[in-house]
């Protein structure tokens, strides 16, 4: 088992590197994220997916391994709401601390763009953040979908198999700060402030989601939770209140995925699914000791057939 998994990350690895650079080169080439009208966006988002199906095909992995099931509606309430609840935390202590301005111009546009003529401004605007809390997350899935066959999909439940949930959280969420460096360090990806503090914020934020999308993952036993709530933080977090917020002089080195409100925050959310960890990591024990119990139970017969069924 140990040896399998170790193939099956080594492979993925290093397909996604391969497959990653080739869009890397572009982006960096172009100085611009947004190149190729924006469609390059999902293109890079799409890589480690190829990476797990091509992973899967060479080493004749199930693709069910990578956790189509559809899990119980509360995993998907968590992940739909936890980052909406991080990102709220992290923005309403920067208002309260006056580290960074109400954007009341983005509230007027918003809802002068909803159309509907009569509404009072925050009835319009309240309605623009329901269609963009809904449509917006349902839209940015087709893309995180791309990124979490791959992480989460396949690396964080073949590094489980090899090491403890805290082991796995940290080392994929590692790895997941690292794909995305190149873009930060060589094009645009960045809002502007030095490379080094916004590489630490990001990293750090990047480390405290994969805690939060290995236990939905591990415990839900799909990879729907993780894609919903990956979609759910790309959408309130840069969308909904980066653009909330109005920049008072030093407000983006406290907001953004780069700043370290958000970074705060999310390790106090990581914090509360480790010190549930246990729920995760002795999962696999009690399925064998519940699994032994009805052993035990069966008649002698009854072992005799379960014998013969394993020996066919």
């Amino acid at each position: 088992m140990r040896g399998s998994s170790t193939n099956a990350i080594s492979v993925y690895l290093q397909l996604t590197l391969v497959c990653s650079a080739a869009v890397w080169i572009l982006i960096i080439w172009s100085g611009h994220l947004n190149m190729g009208y924006g469609l390059v966006i999902p293109g890079i988002m799409w890589c480690p997916a190829f990476a797990a199906l091509l992973t899967s095909r060479l080493l004749g992995k199930e693709l069910s391994s990578l956790g189509w099931r559809w899990p119980q509606l509360k995993y998907l309430a968590v992940a739909y709401f936890v980052p909406l609840a991080y990102a709220s935390v992290a923005y309403g202590a920067v208002w309260a601390l006056q580290l960074g301005g109400w954007n009341s111009e983005f509230v007027s546009l918003v809802a002068e763009g909803l159309g509907l003529k009569g509404l009072p401004a925050w009835a319009s605007f309240t309605l623009a953040f329901i269609c963009m809390a809904a449509g917006g997350v349902i839209q940015n899935v087709s893309m995180t979908l791309g990124e979490e066959i791959g992480w989460r999909g396949l690396l964080v439940p073949e590094l489980a198999k090899r090491m403890s949930y805290t082991k796995t959280s940290l080392l994929s969420g590692l790895i997941w700060a690292a794909w995305h460096s190149p873009l930060l360090l060589f094009a645009d990806y960045n809002v502007g402030t030095n490379w080094s503090y916004a590489l630490g914020c990001f990293s750090v934020t990047c480390i405290s989601m994969s805690f939060m999308l290995a236990w939905l993952r591990l415990k839900s036993e799909s990879l729907w939770p993780a894609v919903l709530f990956h979609a759910s933080h790309n959408v309130f977090l840069p969308i909904v209140f980066d653009n909330l917020t109005r920049n008072t002089g030093h407000t983006l080195l406290y907001t953004t995925v780069f700043g370290a409100a958000p970074a705060g925050t999310s390790a106090l959310f990581a914090l509360y699914f480790w010190t549930r960890r246990k729920e995760i990591e002795q999962a696999p024990n009690n399925g064998l000791e519940t699994a032994s119990r009805s052993l035990r139970r069966l008649r002698p017969h009854e072992l005799r057939k379960c014998h013969n069924v394993i020996l066919d």
